[in-house]
């Protein structure tokens, strides 16, 4: 039976293969971008100058962000220890200049990605379905410069999306307001005060 590493390894050699392109500048410009969380720690600045939801979501999404690159980089990568792919299927001018030192599972760069707009989800719907499109690319250019098997990317975001799920368990943030039920208006009956005792002054009695 064929072993799901090899197919791993089969599309990252697919994804090598692929014609020169326009994209290759782009994609490898994104995923450095995404070095260290900037890009996202830079969406979460901009979103952070706008109150209420879109503030919310920044908040959580850096956060969340923050605890999943943690236990991505200092756990999970060392306990699984896989090693980076052969660069031999790709393209020169694909690869990024500097040389990967860390294990290849789970992609840190998906994880920090998923955590991100996962938080954001959480308390911004429409925010984050405008960041995943980003999200997923990003994923995407690190198979793309060769560094990242795919399952390293699937791994990575769903890392980062059950750390946003879980850290919303610990911080629920801010509740919802309070549900309103209407009142069926055959139920309605007046306020009942009880008897009320009159006083008549300057009567005369």
């Amino acid at each position: 039976m064929v072993s799901a590493r090899h197919w791993d390894a089969r599309l990252h050699s697919l994804v090598g293969g692929l014609p020169n392109s326009p994209a290759d500048l782009w994609l490898r410009r994104l995923t450095t971008a995404a070095d260290h969380g900037r890009l996202w720690m830079a969406a979460g600045v901009l979103m952070a100058l706008r109150r209420g939801a879109l503030r919310r979501g920044a908040v959580r999404g850096l956060a969340s962000m923050a605890v999943s690159s943690g236990l991505v980089n200092t756990a999970l990568k060392p306990v699984f220890g896989r090693r980076r792919p052969d660069l031999g299927a790709h393209p020169v001018h694909r690869l990024l200049q500097e040389t990967m030192t860390t294990h290849s599972f789970p992609s840190g760069h998906s994880s920090s990605a998923g955590a991100f707009v996962t938080g954001v989800a959480l308390e911004c719907p429409a925010a984050a379905a405008v960041l995943a499109p980003l999200a997923l690319t990003v994923g995407y250019s690190r198979v793309h410069v060769g560094v990242h098997y795919p399952g390293d990317v699937v791994g990575g975001l769903a890392v980062g999306a059950a750390v946003a799920v879980g850290l919303r368990r610990c911080w629920p943030g801010e509740a919802g307001p309070l549900p309103v039920r209407a009142v069926d208006p055959a139920e309605w009956r007046p306020p009942h005060y009880g008897p009320v005792r009159v006083s008549r002054r300057g009567s005369g009695h």
